[in-house]
């Protein structure tokens, strides 16, 4: 009896230790600055971020995310119909990086920073303001252009409750690609190197299966 009581002692706070949410979503905003090819022709934007992580281990996550940067290339454009008079066209930015991070857990993971990295698919687009939810028109005008990469992150977080299910951080993360297609604003129809920085505030949640 006195073996199992020590064994439980001991085990108890090894397994403890080992705890960790298996699933964590994130939502955040904050600003993306274009450098390489992208200087000029794009300009510091706006950019909303959506992640989902899986914890492969305490120390490891496998990252898959999307950041929407908001008229980047300045396009005010638009359509002229017929039905519904001009409709206006603006450009988005979509960003879809996925890889894996490692992470440092501080103070029983209160506090967690992050460093990692992977690939990333690049796209940006032309989209037009539909005039209903239900009635969707074709922008045959709309360019689009797009291209793979890579990119790196670094990061912090805090825990806001003592469960640790609701965080609070920044995220930093730099991309590194080539896109090419239509042109987009000022940016030419040739193959282009483009580099985003973007950094951004974050709400997460974390929760087991």
């Amino acid at each position: 009896m006195t073996k199992w009581v020590l064994l439980w002692v001991v085990a108890g706070p090894v397994a403890a230790q080992y705890w960790y949410p298996k699933h964590s979503f994130t939502a955040g905003a904050g600003a993306a600055q274009p450098r390489a090819n992208l200087t000029g022709p794009l300009r510091d934007s706006a950019v909303l971020t959506l992640g989902y992580g899986y914890r492969l281990h305490r120390y490891f996550q496998a990252d898959v995310g999307l950041d929407t940067i908001f008229y980047g290339a300045r396009v005010r454009d638009f359509l002229d119909t017929r039905a519904f008079g001009p409709l206006r066209i603006r450009d988005y930015q979509f960003l879809i990086p996925f890889g894996g991070r490692v992470i440092l857990p501080i103070d029983r993971g209160r506090f967690v920073v992050s460093a990692g990295g992977g690939g990333v698919r690049l796209q940006y687009a032309e989209l037009l303001r539909q005039p209903s939810e239900y009635f969707n028109l074709d922008c045959y005008v709309c360019g689009t252009r797009g291209g793979w990469g890579y990119y790196g992150l670094a990061g912090g977080s805090v825990a806001l409750d003592r469960r640790k299910h609701f965080r609070l951080g920044v995220t930093g993360k730099v991309y590194q690609g080539h896109t090419r297609g239509d042109p987009l604003g000022l940016l030419s129809v040739f193959r282009s190197r483009d580099r985003w920085a973007n950094v951004a505030g974050e709400f997460g949640i974390s929760f087991l299966s």
